[in-house]
């Protein structure tokens, strides 16, 4: 006898179930995109211990006749889709035909529904999708479907399930982000006789989060449209130091969706802000034409698959980058070059060798374009020809520049803070994070380019690493050829160091070769180079800042704010540490009772 059976019925319903509903907030999250594409305009779910007792959606969608009812309660029947050419184009959030059976194959289901137009409802019930009762019933128009004892005849899924508690938390998530998704629908949610979650019907979609979220001064708004797609939402702002793992709420055509090109786009937009790991709170909706998204790639339909996959990534990438403070194309294109000469001063340590010979004021990107710079010794630079009068720079684009003035530095405190004024009110800036800010997007500029220029040492400089650090260097020479580093192994675990990045100053250079060496240790080998060059940026230009305890000219600080509002991300350094702290003029009047 063959060993192949065919499986029952029951058993193959059962089976696909498990595909369709994993937990109580799956059928919730079924039932409710059914509520919804039926047109409803208030929806109701009533749940008992976390939905494992009984789940119900009320709603008050068109409802259904007696025939459709019973056919809806049959596999693959739908009113979704009618023909294959249907699948290339599905606007709507259920069409394969498998929610209802799937969860009365595993529950006691009672369907309770009543077209428009009709004037009596129909019944049913189905216990465990084998049994069926249908009778008339008097109820007003819509449906209400009753999912009790769920997975009460499949033990080996029911004991996987969590706690009531963490299943009702499920459940209130899932309710939540269709919310979310349906601003245009009233949703409340109910477990044991306590209200959960009410959100009367409201007109768009910043209404409804205000309703769910409350007034959230640490996101920043998303905006953008092009190509015939559409970007718009909330996300958290760079200084923002909250949770590590912010909610991720990510709609497609008001699907809530998990996708790795969108997940990639956003660590793409905070990457280029700052090195640190972020995994920031986003509530996205990215909206597309129906024929340009492919919506059935996954059993519970949680993912999706875009036909321009780069269009989305990009697109998305530069939204949030946008958002987060970057300028927009439209303010870079406007920017005005200008020539200028800066009075004469001191650099700041850092930018320069103390010792570069120079009566004008100098940065790290004036260095760089010196072509016919020469060096004599470790400590010592010359040039081969006279100074650059006047450096073309960028200025602050004209739409950022007219609504603020810039700010002006009345003092240090503790040689640390840089206190400053404008016409908002007070504002205390890290000296050493707002300096760090600076040279690291002039290096990473300088990078793209090409490579920083050195500095040769008149004396090498040896130096001993552990085993690991040791190689991270040997593997990455390349990389740090390109910052400014000429390091070459020495035998046995010392390194012999012959130039450092011209912006470093001698006493730093040790340090930052470690702080480096510790930061390549840690990357994994198959780290994009970008992401490597990127740290080693961070940490090179956290050792060539001006350090805490620093006492700073009122031109050097003047300077430090100046380039600051030149930078791309101005609130936050490399390395995701806060810049700036404010106090505006309505909190300063408040402090002193001033109306």
């Amino acid at each position: 006898m063959g060993k192949i059976v065919r499986l029952s019925p029951e058993l193959a319903n059962q089976i696909a179930a498990g595909e369709v509903v994993e937990r109580p907030a799956s059928a919730v999250k079924e039932l409710v995109e059914n509520a919804l594409d039926a047109g409803a305009r208030r929806i109701k779910v009533v749940i008992e211990f976390g939905g494992k007792k009984l789940i119900k959606v009320e709603d008050d969608g068109e409802g259904m006749t007696a025939g459709d009812a019973v056919l809806a309660l049959e596999r693959h029947a739908t009113s979704k889709l009618t023909q294959l050419e249907d699948l290339g184009a599905i606007s709507t959030l259920g069409f394969r035909g498998e929610a209802l059976p799937s969860i009365a194959s595993v529950s006691r289901l009672k369907l309770r529904t009543r077209s428009s137009g009709e004037s009596n409802g129909v019944e049913i019930r189905v216990d465990g999708g084998s049994s069926n009762t249908t009778k008339e019933v008097g109820m007003p128009e819509g449906t209400a479907i009753e999912v009790a004892d769920l997975f009460y005849n499949v033990p080996a899924r029911r004991k996987f399930l969590k706690s009531d508690s963490a299943e009702s938390t499920q459940i209130s998530r899932a309710v939540t982000q269709l919310a979310l998704g349906y601003p245009n629908v009233g949703f409340v949610l109910i477990s044991r006789g306590r209200q959960l979650l009410q959100c009367p019907p409201v007109a768009d979609f910043k209404e409804r989060f205000f309703q769910l979220y409350g007034e959230r001064s640490d996101l920043v708004e998303v905006k953008k449209e092009a190509a015939g797609v559409r970007v718009m939402g909330f996300v958290a702002a760079l200084v923002d130091q909250g949770r590590s793992r912010g909610a991720h709420n990510i709609f497609v055509n008001r699907r809530i969706i998990k996708d790795r090109t969108i997940a990639h786009a956003i660590h793409a937009a905070y990457g280029e802000a700052s090195v640190k790991l972020r995994n920031p709170e986003v509530h996205l909706f990215i909206d597309l034409p129906a024929d340009r998204v492919d919506v059935n790639v996954h059993p519970m339909k949680a993912e999706v698959r875009f036909l321009e996959q780069s269009l989305i990534h990009e697109l998305l990438r530069r939204a949030l980058g946008e958002a987060l403070g970057k300028p927009t194309s439209a303010q870079i294109s406007n920017r005005i070059k200008r020539t200028f000469a800066e009075p004469s001063v001191h650099s700041i340590p850092g930018v320069l060798s103390s010792t570069v010979s120079t009566g004008h004021w100098s940065t790290v990107t004036d260095v760089f374009h010196r072509a016919d710079r020469t060096v004599n010794s470790a400590n010592q630079v010359t040039e081969g020809s006279s100074l650059v009068q006047g450096i073309e720079r960028e200025e602050i684009p004209s739409e950022v520049s007219s609504g603020a003035q810039p700010l002006m530095p009345l003092g240090q405190f503790r040689d640390t803070f840089i206190i400053a004024v404008d016409n908002n009110g007070l504002v205390v800036i890290d000296q050493h994070v707002a300096h760090e800010r600076i040279l690291y997007e002039q290096v990473i500029e300088r990078l793209t380019d090409g490579s920083l220029e050195s500095q040769r040492l008149l004396e090498p400089m040896l130096i001993d690493l552990p085993p690991g650090q040791h190689q991270a260097l040997i593997s990455n020479s390349s990389h740090l050829e390109r910052l400014g580093f000429e390091i070459e192994p020495f035998g046995g675990d010392s390194f012999r160091i012959s130039a450092i990045p011209s912006l470093l100053a001698l006493t730093e250079a040790e340090q930052a070769v470690r702080a480096v060496a510790t930061d390549l240790d840690g990357f994994d080998s198959g780290k994009e180079v970008v992401n490597v060059l990127q740290h080693l940026a961070a940490t090179t230009a956290c050792h060539a800042a001006v350090k805490a305890n620093d006492r700073l000219t009122q031109e050097k600080m003047l300077y430090i704010l100046q380039e600051l509002r030149r930078t791309d991300y101005s609130t936050i350094c490399p390395h995701g540490r806060p810049i700036v702290l404010r106090l505006t003029r309505q909190e300063i009047e408040k402090s002193f009772d001033r109306k």
